[in-house]
């Protein structure tokens, strides 16, 4: 069972919508997290290394990821959905964009 980890910057809008979206799969654990200093639930090494791959809304979050956190992401699967910050919280824009951009590789990476 794959542990996911979708991050954006505060970890308010965009990736705690993603969490919820598919935190109820029965094979996959999923988490959130953000890249600024201010965000709700701050990204870490423990996370980083806890996830088999992360998915990042934006180009920014992976350089960050991997600036941040160089050794941890050396082998780690990162996906970018280039989902810009312009959505609230479960607004039904950004589902749909989600699992648009994220339910193939989910798909994939959870054997569905």
């Amino acid at each position: 069972m794959p542990n996911i980890l979708f991050i954006c910057s505060r970890n308010k809008w965009r990736s705690p919508t993603a969490e919820a979206i598919y935190k109820g799969r029965p094979d996959t654990v999923v988490k959130s997290a953000g890249t600024e200093p201010t965000a709700r639930i701050k990204l870490s090494a423990k996370l980083v290394l806890w996830a088999d791959v992360i998915f990042a809304m934006e180009k920014e979050h992976k350089q960050r990821l991997i600036e941040r956190f160089p050794l941890e992401t050396m082998e780690k699967e990162i996906v970018v959905l280039n989902i810009p910050d312009e959505y609230e919280f479960m607004d039904p824009e950004l589902i749909d964009t989600i699992k648009g951009t994220a339910g193939p590789y989910m798909d994939e990476y959870c054997g569905v």
